[in-house]
């Protein structure tokens, strides 16, 4: 706290110089030429270095670049294009993906956290990588402690270190304690001369991992990579079968044989999968980020799409941060004016004042005559705040302001008129005299109530919408705060929140978690929630196979979401929840929620959908190796085949299906329901694919046969995954009937375009096998249209 807001704060007995005054400029400049500054790594995102690095250097475009390498060898160069793709497409992936470190930058440039630092005597907020060794860093309430250091100076400074110990209680700092950063304030002030800066800190490495842009620790990211190893697995016996086969039992020429086996082998692999994910998610950053909200973690998008639970904080989030003091209620026969000048004086007691106490300020000014000696700064876990007042006439007093249900016993005549009054949607604080001194275990014993003090609390216009939109998705909204229960159920009823009318007290909650977690399915609104509770709350409801997020902008809402599978921190909120959550929106509207949740889902929806295209691929290809290998026949496909049947009935519609709205919220168990369909679809297509391949080389003779009967087999192929496609891209929009219709287009051009024609080398030959062809495809489209629809109901995700 600064010595100006102490002075201001009503003339405590302090100097009028700080104790401490900092480093001057010319011992700052000094360090800084020493390298002594907090050069902690910049919080958001990767080099361009490693952007490059993970789009080129994978494994699959290395196994692709070899075979593009052989290709290039033996020629032609169209069977070749499927190089040129993986080369585009690593080209957009890197775009996008620097598009997006361009975004997380400049918005955790906004969001990053300026301390208070003490300098030649004068307090002012610096970046945290201006800090240098030997700063003074002043501390308030929601602060976080950004380097390590010695406790100067301490004014009922309490500190949680539950995030670096695992210690759930805060603890009591005085001067000469040590402060461990990572840790954050909870309640009272101070400040602390920095001893360990930069990478020395204790918690920067912590932060250094914690904190990067990173695409792993995802279900999605997971079960690819688990689809991909076993592809892998399959593709090397494949490759050294189909060129042993191709070779020595079908006695072909080198190049030839090279080229149908890189047929065989490249659709195996569903590098575009992976690609699209990377852009998928990258695109979301950079969409979120155009609302002002920081994903500090991309796999948070992902979460939030799977989120059956969001947990709000009323006041940040429900209700906007300001109060205003509308009504007085002196008890017991109290002079108002007199319970005018305590609470003016307890107002001036607290350099950093909370929102409610910031109302009795506004409302009550200080006035001369009446000065603080000692304070107790207000906890969440205790409910108030206090201060040791000296009168004019020197008497000595001790005076709380809390909540009136605890500071009250139960059955006091005073609650009655509180519960009235919390019933209205009002907060209720009361002011009241104790006998015992401000720092006795004891304090809020048998305290004589003096005045309620009623405060109006102002509404956020957006959040019925938000509250309404998350009951329409499915998404079960819990308000968990710390306010008296009656009223935060009177707030929410305001805004036609479902199961409002029956608010929870949570000191009445049962400590066991399967209990509670029941208690928390049944109801919608508790209040009195400890910060302890709040993080008991969300472990208890993901004990019940719940995905939690948690909002909130205040210091007791650390824990909470810290546990919480998405933590969602308010812009204006303190630097300790800002640090631990995955989403921050910067423009601390609640508002922005649906909009990432939405996107979430769009990511997550799409890439399932999509997915299945892929892997269909990836079966169909398997299987058509094996039974080529086991039949001793030529493989029917050269590489630019496949690759032109990949780019119009996968590569190019993905693309687009993956950007599309999906509102879907997504589900869990990734491989089980992508591979699901994916394996009859791709079995359904390879068998009908192999089965024309086999009639047509029954039908067609002479030494042009090969290539008439591989065209047959590609338009039975094409005309089938043609077919997955439509029932991929259902339900049907004006824009999506046109993609599918295009694509269709688009293979047709090449069969009647004549240097097309020869470029793909495809050329129906005759009528009767092409027909038969087409007929084989519809019969495997019904069989496709059965296998999904038996499917879905026989094995409902």
């Amino acid at each position: 706290m600064t010595q100006r807001a102490k002075t201001e704060a009503g003339g405590r007995a302090q100097a009028t110089e700080p104790a401490h005054r900092g480093l001057s400029a010319a011992e700052v400049a000094e360090r800084v030429a020493r390298g002594e500054v907090n050069d902690v790594p910049v919080r958001s995102s990767r080099s361009t270095a490693d952007i490059v690095r993970s789009n080129v250097f994978t494994r699959f475009n290395a196994i692709i670049g070899v075979l593009f390498v052989i290709i290039l060898i033996v020629g032609p160069i169209q069977d070749g294009l499927f190089g040129f793709v993986i080369v585009a497409n690593t080209g957009i992936g890197i775009i996008q993906e620097l598009r997006a470190k361009k975004t997380l930058d400049s918005l955790a440039v906004i969001g990053d956290s300026k301390p208070t630092v003490r300098r030649d005597g004068t307090a002012a907020e610096i970046p945290t990588s201006e800090v240098v060794l030997g700063d003074v860093i002043e501390l308030g309430p929601g602060d976080k402690v950004i380097v390590d250091g010695e406790v100067l100076e301490s004014d009922g400074l309490e500190i949680d270190e539950s995030l670096l110990t695992g210690e759930a209680d805060p603890v009591v700092k005085q001067p000469g304690e040590k402060v461990m950063s990572g840790s954050f304030v909870v309640a009272g002030g101070g400040a602390f001369t920095a001893t360990k800066v930069g990478r020395e800190a204790y918690a920067a490495q912590l932060a250094e991992e914690a904190s990067r842009f990173t695409l792993v620790h995802s279900e999605l990211r997971t079960g690819i990579s688990q689809i991909l190893k076993y592809v892998t697995w399959m593709m090397v016996p494949t490759a050294v079968g189909l060129i042993l086969s191709h070779l020595f039992t079908l006695n072909m020429a080198g190049d030839e044989a090279v080229r149908r086996m890189v047929a065989g082998i490249v659709p195996m692999i569903p590098e575009g999968l992976v690609l699209l994910t990377s852009v998928a998610f990258a695109i979301g950053v950079v969409r979120l980020g155009r609302k002002k909200c920081l994903v500090q973690e991309l796999p948070a998008i992902e979460g939030l799409a799977r989120v059956d639970v969001v947990c709000l904080d009323k006041t940040g989030t429900l209700t906007e941060g300001g109060m205003d003091v509308s009504d007085l209620r002196p008890l017991g026969g109290a002079d108002e004016d007199h319970c005018r000048q305590i609470l003016g004086a307890l107002g001036a007691s607290d350099p950093r004042p909370n929102a409610s106490l910031q109302a009795i300020i506004d409302a009550y000014p200080a006035r001369d005559g009446r000065r603080a000696t000692d304070a107790l700064p207000f906890s969440s876990a205790r409910k108030y705040s206090g201060a040791a007042l000296e009168g004019p006439d020197g008497e000595h007093t001790t005076w709380l302001l809390g909540a009136p249900d605890v500071l009250l016993p139960s059955g006091d005549d005073t609650l009655p008129e509180v519960d009235d009054l919390n019933a209205q949607g009002l907060r209720v604080l009361l002011l009241a005299r104790a006998e015992r001194g401000l720092h006795d275990a004891g304090v809020a014993d048998q305290v004589r109530p003096t005045a309620l003090v009623v405060l109006e609390q102002r509404l956020r216009p957006d959040a019925m919408d938000t509250l309404r939109y998350f009951a329409d998705q499915g998404v079960q909204a819990k308000v968990i705060s710390g306010d008296n229960a009656v009223s935060v159920g009177a707030v929410a009823g305001k805004l036609g929140m479902p199961g409002a009318d029956s608010p929870v007290d949570a000191r009445k909650l049962p400590a066991d978690p399967d209990d509670m977690g029941k208690a928390l399915e049944d109801g919608a609104v508790f209040g009195r929630v400890t910060p302890q509770q709040k993080r008991d709350m969300v472990k208890a409801l993901q004990k019940r196979g719940r995905t939690v997020a948690m909002t909130g902008d205040g210091v007791n809402d650390v824990l909470a979401l810290k546990d919480a599978d998405i933590g969602v921190s308010m812009g204006a909120g303190s630097e300790a929840t800002k640090a631990v959550a995955q989403i921050v929106l910067l423009n601390n509207s609640f508002a922005t929620l649906p909009s990432v949740v939405a996107e979430g889902r769009r990511v997550i929806g799409n890439i399932t959908r999509v997915a299945t295209l892929f892997l269909t691929k990836t079966v169909y290809s398997v299987l058509l190796a094996i039974l080529v290998a086991c039949c001793q026949i030529p493989y029917p496909y050269l590489p630019r085949h496949l690759t032109l049947l990949s780019t119009l009935t996968i590569g190019v519609p993905a693309f687009f299906l993956a950007l599309a709205p999906n509102k879907e919220r997504a589900k869990p168990h990734f491989v089980r329901r992508v591979m699901r369909y994916a394996i009859p679809s791709g079995l359904i297509i390879g068998l009908a694919a192999f089965a024309t391949y086999l009639l047509a080389r029954s039908h067609y003779s002479g030494p042009d046969a090969l290539p008439a009967e591989t065209s047959a087999a590609t338009l039975t192929l094409f005309l089938s995954a043609m077919w997955v496609l439509a029932i991929i891209a259902r339900p049907y929009t004006w824009w999506r009937v046109g993609l599918v219709l295009a694509m269709g287009l688009g293979f047709l051009i090449v069969l009647v375009v004549p240097w097309l024609q020869n470029f793909f080398d495809l050329k129906l030959v005759g009528t009767t096998m092409p027909w038969a062809a087409v007929g084989i495809a519809a019969a495997a489209a019904i069989l496709l249209e059965v296998a999904w629809r038996f499917i879905g109901r026989r094995f409902p995700a």
